[in-house]
């Protein structure tokens, strides 16, 4: 992957001297270029296009932010109201994650969400337990770390 992101780099540079302006644009064009090369090209590199690491990076980061604004909505309605009506609780969560990094970024995002934090991974690695602030249902709340998190971090790890 660094090669192909080197490789694509060294096409731009190559593009912009081809060029009498050095300029953004210039550089952002023939960066495109070397994208579209490397890709029609993929089949030559022994690892996979890194533009799809890239797009699953950028989808994990815009469903961190999705889920930040819309916790921090829940958070903010439970503060606002005038009674508690919120059910706090710990989540035991059964992780198909493996390697530390992919717990780590897992437990990164879970701590970063308001109302949640990542209270302690089991020895093994396949136990979670979170702390949520509101837990009406601990099924739908682990579906939903499931089919979010743990998804978009599959798909950028592996």
């Amino acid at each position: 992957m660094a090669f192909q992101i080197i490789l694509n780099l060294l096409i731009a540079l190559i593009w912009m001297s081809l060029h009498t302006t050095w300029d953004t644009l210039n550089f952002v064009i023939g960066y495109l270029i070397g994208l579209l090369l490397i890709y029609i090209m993929r089949r030559f590199f022994p690892r996979e296009f890194y533009g799809i690491k890239i797009w699953a990076v950028i989808k994990l980061l815009v469903l961190f932010i999705k889920e930040l604004i819309v916790s921090s909505a829940v958070v903010l309605k439970h503060i606002i109201s005038p009674r508690l009506k919120f059910k706090p609780g710990i989540l035991t969560y059964q992780t198909e994650l493996t390697s530390d990094w992919e717990l780590t970024l897992l437990s990164t995002l879970v701590t970063l969400t308001p109302g949640t934090i990542l209270i302690e991974i089991s020895r093994d690695q396949h136990l979670v337990y979170i702390h949520a602030m509101d837990i009406q249902d601990a099924e739908e709340l682990s579906a939903h770390i499931r089919g979010t998190f743990e998804q978009a971090i599959k798909e950028v790890t592996r």
